[in-house]
C-alpha cells in the first residue's frame, strides 16, 4: 500500500499526546510542529486515525507546494495544478486558509484567490466549474502559507474531530471534547480507578472517560471528507471500521458525574445516551461542596466556572472552597483542574504537582495536578 505524507493538527500543548497516539496507529517519520505533527502513513492508517484519534483536530494530506510572493503568483500556481484529478464537476468544495508572515495578510482573500483559480481552470478545461459548498462540502481544500511558502492539502476529515456528535445540547462555555480527552490522557487515568466529575456541566469529561475506558473510537460512526475522494477504498474503510468496533470492551467502569443544576443533569443524560455511554456513567444531582465521594480513592477532574466566562459574586472564595473540599473530603485522591483564572487558582491553597499551559475556549489556561495525601485536612 502506497505511503504518503500526512499532517495531523491538534491543540496547543497536545503535540506529544498526538505523537503517542500516532505511534500506536503505526505512523512513521513523525516530526513535531506547532500544534501539528507531520508523519508518513497509508490509506489504512488515515482511515483508522480519523475514527480513533482522541487528540487530533483534523488530518491533512499535502498535494502541492510552491513559492508565491504575491497574489498573482498564488493564483497562477494554484491554477496550474490539475484540479480536475481531485474534484468532480458535480462535487462541492470549500477552502480553508491559514497564513503567517508578511506576504499575505488576509486568509479570506487567499481562499478567494485559490477558489477563483480552481473555477477558472475548470472553465477552461471542462466548460463549467464545480460549486462552492458552504455547508458540508464534498471536498475541503486547506491552504497553509508561511511567508512565501504555500502548501495545498486535502482535508481528509471535514467537520473537525472534536465534533463527536454527542453534544447536541450544552450549558454555557462547555469544555472542548479534544481538550477533555487530552486532559484525561495526560493524567494517565487507569480505567479501574474511580473517576469523579463533580462539576459535570455538559458531561464532557465523563463521556470522554467512558469512551476511553471502553476503547470506543470517538468518531466511529460519522462521515469524513476522504469518503468523497476519487481513490477512496470503501472496502478497506469498512474493514478498518469493523476491526475498531471489535476492539470495544465493556469494563466495570466507575464514573461519577455530578452537578447541582437539574438542567445540566438533563443535558448530561441526553449527551451520554447519544454517545452510547449512559450505562457507564453514574449521574446524580449533588453539590460538590456538600457531598462525600463514595469510594476510598479515585481521580477528580474539575473545570470550574471562572470570572472571564461567568459572573460570580466571589471567584476567589469559590476557588478557596474548592481547595478546602478537596483537602477535607478527597484525601487519598488525585485531582486535575483546568482554569483560565490564574489568580483564583492560587486561592485553592494546594501545591500543584504538575502545571501545564493550555488553551480553553480561546483563553490561556493552566492545568494543575494535585496529590491529595491522606492526613492533609
Amino acid at each position: 500500500m502506497q505511503k504518503y505524507e500526512i499532517v495531523a493538527t491538534t491543540l496547543m500543548g497536545f503535540e506529544n499526546l498526538l505523537i503517542d497516539e500516532l505511534r500506536s496507529f503505526g505512523a512513521e517519520n513523525m516530526e513535531k510542529l506547532r500544534r501539528a505533527i507531520r508523519f508518513v502513513g497509508d490509506d489504512e492508517l488515515l482511515y483508522k486515525a480519523n475514527m480513533l484519534s482522541r487528540t487530533a483536530i483534523r488530518f491533512l494530506v499535502p498535494i502541492e507546494d510552491f513559492i508565491a510572493e504575491n497574489e498573482t503568483e498564488l493564483y497562477n500556481n494554484a491554477k496550474s495544478f490539475p484540479w480536475e484529478k481531485v474534484l468532480h464537476l458535480n462535487q462541492t468544495f470549500s477552502i480553508d486558509a491559514t497564513i503567517s508572515g508578511n506576504h499575505f495578510s488576509n486568509s479570506h482573500y487567499v481562499a478567494l484567490k485559490v477558489k477563483d483559480a480552481i473555477a477558472d481552470r475548470f472553465r477552461e478545461k471542462k466548460g463549467k466549474r464545480p460549486d462552492v459548498g458552504k455547508d458540508n462540502p464534498d471536498i475541503v481544500i486547506n491552504i497553509h502559507i508561511t511567508g512565501s511558502e504555500v502548501v495545498i492539502s486535502l482535508d481528509s476529515t471535514g467537520v473537525s474531530l472534536d465534533r463527536r456528535g454527542y453534544r447536541i445540547k450544552s450549558n454555557e462555555a462547555p469544555i472542548n471534547e479534544i481538550l477533555a480527552a487530552g486532559i484525561i490522557l495526560i493524567s494517565g487515568w487507569n480505567a479501574e480507578l474511580p473517576f469523579y466529575d463533580p462539576m459535570a456541566g455538559s458531561g464532557t469529561f465523563s463521556i470522554e472517560a467512558a469512551l476511553i475506558g471502553t476503547k470506543t473510537p470517538p468518531n466511529l460512526n460519522r462521515s469524513f471528507c476522504l469518503q468523497n475522494w476519487r481513490d477512496f477504498d470503501s472496502a478497506l474503510f469498512n474493514k478498518v471500521k469493523a476491526e475498531l468496533k471489535s476492539q470495544i470492551i465493556e469494563p466495570g467502569l466507575k464514573i461519577f458525574a455530578r452537578d447541582i443544576l437539574p438542567k445540566n443533569l438533563e443535558i448530561i443524560a441526553e449527551n451520554a445516551e447519544l454517545a452510547g455511554m449512559d450505562e457507564y456513567i453514574n449521574l446524580k444531582k449533588a453539590d460538590f461542596f456538600e457531598t462525600e465521594p463514595t469510594t476510598e480513592n479515585g481521580i477528580v477532574f474539575l473545570n470550574p466556572p471562572y470570572g472571564e466566562r461567568m459572573k460570580m459574586d466571589d471567584v476567589f472564595d469559590f476557588y478557596s472552597r474548592i481547595g478546602d473540599t478537596l483537602k477535607q473530603k478527597y484525601a487519598g485522591f488525585e485531582a486535575w483542574m483546568i482554569s483560565s483564572d490564574k489568580e483564583a487558582i492560587k486561592k485553592v491553597g494546594l501545591r500543584g504537582e504538575q502545571k501545564i499551559d493550555l488553551l480553553n475556549g480561546g483563553l490561556d489556561a493552566r492545568l494543575l495536578k494535585y496529590e491529595l495525601y491522606k492526613g492533609k485536612k
